[in-house]
């Protein structure tokens, strides 16, 4: 870029700051929620829930396929790193 362009586009950079901390931050979060070892977790969680009468089988069965998905979607995320995709 130019002199000109990066003088016009200077108030602007405020923005383009605060829209790359905001990509970081989701980042970090989606790289915590899919994390195995976060899912493992919460699913010994669940179970000890289930285990108190905290929550019904029912509700734990809904959950556990809730976790379960999200134990799989981490694992083909990180397939696709691993083979160098990153999309």
């Amino acid at each position: 870029m130019g002199l000109i362009s990066e003088v016009l586009l200077l108030p602007f950079a405020p923005v383009r700051g605060s829209g790359w901390v905001i990509e970081q931050v989701v980042k970090e979060a989606e790289r915590i929620y899919y994390d195995p070892a976060t899912v493992r977790a919460e699913l010994a969680r669940l179970e000890e829930r289930l285990d108190a009468g905290e929550i019904t089988e029912e509700e734990f069965d809904q959950q556990e396929d809730e976790l379960l998905d999200r134990l799989e979607s981490a694992t083909r995320r990180s397939a696709r790193t691993d083979d160098g995709w990153t999309g």
